[in-house]
C-alpha cells in the first residue's frame, strides 16, 4: 500500500480538487482488488505500474488544474527531484545501500547518508527542504521537522502537529523582502552613478600620473648632465683652490713649529726660574722639606704640606736636581701653581658644584698631568678659563674643520687667493644645489610608482580616496581611516594617536575588493600587534558607520562608499524567487 504521507501536500499526487480525489480513490479500491486475486510476484510488478500511473495521473491533474506542481518525496527540493524517481527500489546517494521506494519519508532511517528521509527527523544528517514559496527557499537540518518551532515561513516543516500554531508569512516576508531589495538596487544604481565619476577621475589621475613621470624622467636626465658638468668645474676649482692654500698651509705649519718651539723655550725657562726660586739653600736640589714650606702645595687643603703631598710633586723622590725638575716635576707643579694664581679652574665631574675648597680636596684618581707646553697655552688664555676634556669631546663630534676653526684661525689671504676660494665656494654651491634637485626628483619619482603599483580597483575607483581620511566617533575613542595608509584611534578626551594598523592589501574572499587589511599596527601590552579590516559596503558618501574589536587588538571597521557599489543586474542570484 503506497505510503499517502511521503509526497508533500503541495506536490502530492492527492489535490484539492474533488473530481481528481474520486479518480484516485477509485484507482486505489481497484489495486486492493487486484492484490487479493494475484500472487506477490505480480503484486510486485502490479505495484509498480500503479506508482507510475499514479504519478502520470497526479501530474496531468495538477497542470490541468494550472498549479505546476511537479510530484516529489516531502522535503525535496524541486531541483532534486530527478534524485527521487518513482521506481520500485531507491539507491542511496552514496550507493552503499538500495531500498524499497515506499521506505522513503517511513520515519525510519535506512540509508547511512540520511538521504531516504528528506521529510522526517528519523536520519541525524539529513536535510529537509523548505520550498516557502513567495519567499527564499532554504534548507533545514532534518532534526528540526516536526519540532513544534516553525523554521520553514511556508510551515512545511511542522506537518505532524495538527493544532500547530505555525502559519505561511512566506507572502509577507517576500514583500519586505523584495521592497527592501528594490530600496539596495536603487541604492546601487545611484551608487553606480557616483562610483563611474570616482572612476573616471581616478583615471584622470593615473594618466596625470603618467605624464609627470614622464617629465620627471626627462627632468633628471638634463639635471644629471648639469650635474656632470657643475661637477667637474667644482673639481677644477677645488684643485686651483688646493694648490693655493698649499702655501698659506706651509706658512701655517712652519709658524705653528716655531710657536711650539718658542712655547717649549719659555716653558723650560719658566720651569728653570722656578727651579731657582724653590731651591732655597742653592745647593742644586729641591727636597722635600723646600715643597713643604709651600702652601700651594696643599692638595687637600687641610692647612700644611704633608710629606707625601710634596712626595708626589717631586716624582715620589726625596730630592731631584734641576733637570729632573724641568723634565719630569714641572709639569705635576705648574698646574698648581697656576690655580693657585688662579689662572684657571680644574674639571668639575658630572656639572657638580663645589665650594672652591672641594677643588683641593684630595680623590681616589691623581690630578690630570698637563704638558708644559699645554700649560703655556691656557696660562696665555688668561681670562678665558680652562676648558675640560668633556667639552673638546664634545667640540671633536662636530667635525674636523670645526675644530680646525676654533684651534686654527683663518690666514688673511691675499687678493687673488681669497678670490679663488670664493670661486671654489661657488662650485661646491652650484654643485651641491643640482644634488638638492636629483634628490628632490627621486623622491617625487619614487611616490608617483608606489602610487601606480597600488591596486585601486578594476577601474581605479578607489583611487580619489587617497590622501583623504574618514572620523568615526564612539563613547570613549575617535577612530580614523586614511584609505590606501593608515588606521588609528584617538582618546576622546585627548592623547596620544594609536596605529591601528597600515595599509596592508585587499582581503575580501568572494569580492576581492569588498574588504581591505591594515596590519603591523602598535603591539598591545602583553599581546600582538593591533591590525584592522575594513569592511566595504556601497553608499552614497565616504563614511566609516561602525568600529567593533571581536578579538584582542584585531579591529573591524564598516566603510560606505560609491566604489563599492556593484550593479544590481551582475549580482548573484539571492534565492528571493517563487517556485511552481
Amino acid at each position: 500500500m503506497l505510503n499517502q504521507q511521503q509526497f508533500d501536500p503541495n506536490s502530492s499526487s492527492i489535490t484539492s480538487n474533488k473530481k481528481s480525489n474520486k479518480i484516485i480513490i477509485v484507482q486505489k479500491q481497484k489495486q486492493q482488488q487486484f492484490y487479493l486475486s494475484c500472487d506477490r510476484k505480480m503484486q510486485r510488478s502490479f505495484h509498480f505500474a500503479f506508482i507510475v500511473h499514479l504519478f502520470v495521473l497526479s501530474l496531468s491533474s495538477n497542470l490541468a488544474l494550472g498549479t505546476g506542481q511537479i510530484p516529489r518525496p516531502r522535503g525535496v527540493a524541486i531541483s532534486k527531484t530527478s534524485l527521487y524517481p518513482p521506481r520500485d527500489e531507491f539507491v542511496c546517494f552514496n550507493g552503499l545501500k538500495t531500498i524499497s521506494y515506499l521506505q522513503i519519508n517511513d520515519d525510519f532511517c535506512d540509508c547511512p547518508d540520511g538521504s531516504d528521509e528528506p521529510g522526517t527527523s528519523a536520519c541525524p544528517e539529513g536535510k529537509f527542504h523548505c520550498t516557502n514559496a513567495g519567499f527564499k527557499p532554504k534548507n533545514i537540518p532534518s532534526s528540526r521537522v516536526n519540532d513544534g518551532i516553525c523554521d520553514c515561513c511556508d510551515a512545511s516543516d511542522e506537518y505532524g502537529f495538527e493544532n500547530s500554531k505555525c502559519i505561511n508569512t512566506c507572502l509577507e516576508l517576500g514583500k519586505e523582502e523584495r521592497q527592501l531589495q528594490k530600496s539596495r538596487q536603487e541604492l546601487a544604481k545611484r551608487g553606480i552613478t557616483l562610483k563611474a565619476e570616482l572612476s573616471s577621475k581616478g583615471k584622470a589621475m593615473r594618466d596625470e600620473r603618467d605624464v609627470r613621470l614622464a617629465e620627471l624622467q626627462n627632468r633628471r636626465q638634463e639635471t644629471e648632465a648639469i650635474r656632470e658638468e657643475k661637477q667637474n668645474l667644482k673639481k677644477q676649482a677645488e684643485d686651483i683652490e688646493t694648490e693655493a692654500l698649499q702655501v698659506y698651509k706651509e706658512i701655517q705649519e712652519t709658524e705653528k713649529q716655531e710657536k711650539t718651539k718658542q712655547q717649549a723655550t719659555e716653558n723650560e725657562n719658566e720651569a728653570q726660574l722656578t727651579f731657582l726660586k724653590f731651591d732655597s739653600n742653592k745647593d742644586g736640589f729641591i727636597e722635600l722639606a723646600e715643597l713643604q714650606t709651600r702652601a700651594s702645595f696643599d692638595k687637600d687643603r687641610n692647612g700644611e704640606v704633608s710629606e707625601e703631598e710634596a712626595r708626589f710633586f717631586l716624582d715620589e723622590k726625596d730630592r731631584v736636581d734641576q733637570e729632573h725638575f724641568v723634565s719630569i716635576c714641572w709639569a705635576r707643579i705648574k698646574p698648581y701653581l697656576m690655580l693657585d694664581a688662579g689662572l684657571f679652574k680644574p674639571p668639575q665631574l658630572d656639572g657638580e658644584q663645589h665650594d672652591d675648597e672641594d677643588h683641593y680636596q684630595e680623590t681616589d684618581t691623581e690630578p690630570q698631568l698637563i704638558e708644559p707646553s699645554q700649560a703655556d697655552d691656557q696660562e696665555e688664555e688668561g681670562e678665558a678659563g680652562y676648558e675640560p676634556e668633556e667639552e673638546d669631546e664634545e667640540g671633536e663630534e662636530t667635525g674636523e674643520g670645526a675644530a680646525e676653526e676654533v684651534t686654527q684661525p683663518k690666514p688673511d689671504y691675499d687678493p687673488e687667493t681669497q678670490k679663488i676660494i670664493e670661486q671654489a665656494n661657488a662650485a661646491r654651491n652650484a654643485f651641491d644645489e643640482v644634488e638638492r634637485q636629483i634628490r628632490e626628483i627621486d623622491q617625487e619619482i619614487k611616490e608617483i610608482q608606489e602610487q601606480a603599483n597600488k591596486d585601486y580597483g578594476t577601474s581605479d575607483e578607489f583611487a580619489p580616496l587617497e590622501g583623504q581620511c574618514f572620523s568615526y566617533e564612539d563613547r570613549e575613542y575617535v577612530y580614523k581611516l586614511c584609505p590606501f595608509d593608515r588606521a588609528s584611534q584617538q582618546p576622546r578626551n585627548g592623547g596620544a594617536e594609536t596605529r591601528l594598523g597600515s595599509w596592508d592589501r585587499w582581503s575580501g574572499s568572494e569580492q576581492k575588493y569588498s574588504q581591505m587589511l591594515y596590519s603591523n599596527g602598535a603591539s598591545c601590552w602583553n599581546g600582538p600587534q593591533r591590525s584592522a579590516v575594513i569592511k566595504l559596503e556601497c553608499g552614497l558618501d565616504h563614511k566609516v558607520t561602525g568600529v567593533s574589536e571581536p578579538n584582542r587588538c584585531e579591529y573591524h571597521m564598516v566603510f560606505e562608499t560609491p566604489a563599492a557599489c556593484e550593479n544590481p543586474n551582475d549580482s548573484a542570484d539571492d534565492g528571493m524567487h517563487d517556485e511552481l
